[in-house]
């Protein structure tokens, strides 16, 4: 991220103009702008243009105007950041409080105005403008027919590549298709690697799979490096780390970054360190229960004691469309910050970030234990169970409702014409003679008497 300028008076007003160079800037932009907040940028709108004969003329304009943020939308794969908003500022091409969208898109100058600057937002906007942070680490997941080529930068973890292959099972003396097809799968992943990593910048390459077949990869990458002359390969040959995975999904990543040997060569990295904080607050949690909590209730109380030695917060919580509900996670993280504690801001496009939104997005590990906060805990759930067996206590009118009147199945026309004939029939038949006569069952007979 490139910044141009910025314009900050006492009170924290005022705004600060970027310019987005790498993906990862789009993802910092999406963080900063939050509903409310004023953006002034080019943007482009057909004009429709009526002459004195009255012919009518559709043009594309470039021009520059200033919204009122109403909701953004950010695609990672493309990195553009599109955002919605009315119009604020008098324009001959847009009506005042009209709707328009802006697409910010890469090394595009932008302005961010906002009410109040606060210390999470100027935090990120000098974490984006360091030129050390890039992503300098790459990572292929794969098992046999899935492969993901994967990204990861400070901030997010982005699949650049995904390679899915039918593999045809080995067989006992017909093994031929097996071995050309995963020859095939290997070569798709190599021509993933040269096109979406820059090796200039990237540090690191992790290849991971289960069994032998990041081996089996490695070995066919130098044979196939060696066999086109391919100078690239050859030249980073030793930025190549192979690691264990159970899978050749996304979400192996979090085991990988387990391993105790790529630890300490990847020590400095930001995605480790969210990896190593969460695997410590589970750990404490395992062992000292005390001491870690989640859950914005239990840490605000932990807070208001100065109890927090470590605070791991999600990236999403500071997106809240609410201005009171950003406000109350920056109050804790500023107050932990007052008391010498860490703060860990994990980014939900990483996977560590994942599993923290599964605990609610907020946590802590604490400088010592306090039991009072699990007995809140105890009651609270005491309490929801109670609330949810007892019922409703607020009084309704009971209204007797009027018993269902049981009206007759209708026959169809035909069908009731044809039992009429049976019942006339059965009616006036007489058994005693044999034959249809006059008599009924109540008429009596000589033979009776």
């Amino acid at each position: 991220m490139k910044l141009l300028s910025k314009n900050i008076d006492k009170k924290s007003y005022g705004s600060y103009t970027l310019v987005a160079e790498e993906a990862e800037d789009m993802w910092h932009a999406y963080n900063l702008i939050n509903n409310e907040d004023k953006l002034r940028s080019s943007s482009i709108r057909r004009i429709k243009t009526e002459t004195s004969a009255g012919l009518t003329s559709t043009s594309r304009v470039h021009f520059t105007l200033t919204i009122a943020v109403k909701s953004l939308d950010f695609d990672t794969q493309a990195s553009v950041l599109r955002v919605k908003g009315t119009n604020i500022e008098e324009n001959q091409y847009i009506k005042m409080g009209a709707y328009h969208t802006i697409d910010l898109e890469l090394n595009q100058k932008f302005t961010i105005i906002k009410n109040e600057w606060d210390s999470v937002s100027l935090e990120r906007i000098e974490e984006a403008c360091d030129p050390t942070k890039t992503a300098d680490l790459a990572a292929v997941v794969m098992q046999e027919g899935l492969a993901n080529v994967c990204l990861i930068t400070p901030s997010m973890t982005l699949v650049k590549a995904k390679i899915e292959m039918n593999i045809p099972r080995k067989r006992k003396g017909f093994c031929a298709n097996h071995d050309k097809s995963m020859d095939k799968f290997y070569e798709r992943i190599i021509q993933a690697f040269l096109t979406h990593i820059n090796f200039d910048v990237v540090r690191a390459i992790i290849i991971a799979s289960p069994g032998f077949l990041k081996d089996q990869f490695f070995d066919y990458m130098n044979s196939y490096a060696v066999r086109t002359t391919n100078k690239i390969l050859l030249d980073n040959k030793q930025k190549f780390l192979l690691v264990h995975s159970a899978s050749g999904f996304k979400h192996s990543l979090k085991e990988i970054f387990d391993e105790p040997t790529l630890a300490n060569k990847l020590s400095d990295t930001k995605a480790l360190g969210e990896i190593k904080a969460l695997d410590s607050f589970y750990q404490m949690l395992k062992n000292e229960p005390s001491r870690a909590f989640y859950g914005y209730k239990h840490v605000e109380k932990a807070n208001e004691a100065d109890a927090i030695d470590v605070l791991l917060i999600s990236d999403s919580l500071f997106r809240s469309k609410e201005l009171s509900e950003r406000k109350k996670y920056v109050s804790i993280v500023d107050k932990v910050k007052e008391n010498n504690g860490q703060v860990k801001i994990f980014s939900s496009l990483h996977v560590s970030g994942e599993q923290l939104m599964q605990l609610t997005g907020i946590a802590a590990i604490l400088r010592f234990p306090m039991n009072e906060l699990e007995d809140d805990e105890l009651d609270d759930s005491v309490s929801e169970s109670e609330a949810s067996e007892r019922p409703d206590e607020r009084t309704m009118e009971v209204v007797d409702e009027p018993e269902p009147v049981i009206v007759p199945k209708a026959l169809p026309v035909k069908q009731n014409q044809q039992q009429a004939k049976k019942v006339k029939a059965k009616k006036n038949f007489n058994s005693k003679i044999g034959d249809y006569d006059d008599f009924d069952k109540y008429d009596y007979y000589d033979d009776d008497y």
